[in-house]
């Protein structure tokens, strides 16, 4: 009898019931045997607990008070038993249902890929494309991906960061490739994120991107280049909110890290040369087909 490797595929969701519903259904759906399926309602007040009773098969756990999307993840993913993870939004689904046994086969047959990322298609990028070769990447989206267990248990899965959103798959993907492995993106094998506006703030997220990539730049970077990241982080999240007229939001988050500059000085555990550069140069590739 053949191995069949254990597989959770989790959604972390807070107030969106009707979009959690198409996600779950995609889930469902899947071709992957073995695989449970686990939602982790953060402090939701719509109708998201409704939903238990029309999808009985589905492992449910409900927060009182909302704790945030990474900390369910990072439960999810220390369950007993796991070989993989597989990490979908509740406004993200799946178009074909072979996408998360395609993914687990890939990894399954490349034992250093620590992360295999989907193909993430968004209204402005609709169209579906051919599946073409595995491409080795720097990061993966967060709203549709697979990890090996085995690799995030030795990084020590998603860190702490001082903003409750954004980030922490780049901070994750450093971790991993310092420990030699690698992020490939699977092209043509697809994940619909619907990102919706629901449940999405926008002025509180561009706050704590903000805060979250300066954390990482300052947490991760080599001591010979840390001034320099940081002045080049700086100056990218200045230009790009001035563009975007967030510049209030983003004054915000740079105060959110100088706040938390000693925690996060204190926790700082700078990668190698050698995977800040190679990560520098896989990241501009896309994270989806465009």
């Amino acid at each position: 009898m053949s191995f069949v490797p254990a597989v959770l595929l989790g959604i972390a969701t807070r107030n969106r019931a009707e979009l959690l519903s198409k996600s779950l259904r995609s889930a469902l759906s899947q071709t992957m045997t073995k695989m449970e399926i686990m939602v982790i309602d953060d402090g939701s007040i719509d109708a998201t607990p409704s939903l238990q009773s029309q999808f009985p098969s589905v492992l449910w756990q409900r927060r009182e008070s909302r704790l945030g999307y990474m900390t369910a993840r990072n439960e999810m993913m220390a369950r007993s038993g796991l070989d993989y993870f597989v990490s979908l939004d509740d406004d993200a689904w799946f178009l074909a249902g072979d996408e998360v046994e395609t993914a687990v086969k890939f990894l399954e047959a490349n034992p250093k890929v620590a992360v295999v990322a989907f193909d993430i298609l968004v209204s402005r990028q609709p169209e579906v494309q051919p599946r073409t070769a595995p491409l080795k990447v720097g990061v993966f989206a967060g709203c549709g991906h697979v990890i090996r267990i085995k690799a995030a248990h030795e990084v020590g899965f998603y860190e702490n960061t001082p903003g409750d959103y954004g980030g922490e798959e780049k901070d994750l993907c450093l971790r991993l490739m310092d420990a030699g492995y690698s992020i490939v993106r699977l092209p043509g094998v697809h994940v619909w994120h619907d990102k919706t506006p629901l449940a999405r703030e926008i002025e509180f997220q561009h706050q704590s991107v903000v805060c979250n990539d300066l954390a990482i730049a300052l947490r991760r970077s080599p001591t010979t280049y840390l001034p320099l990241f940081l002045a080049i982080r700086i100056s990218r999240r200045l230009m790009f909110s001035w563009k975007s007229r967030q510049m209030k939001s983003c004054f915000r988050g740079l105060a959110l890290f100088m706040k938390s500059f000693g925690a996060i000085w204190s926790s700082r555990k700078p990668v190698k040369a050698e995977t800040m550069k190679a990560y520098t140069r896989l990241s501009r590739k896309p994270i989806s087909h465009s």
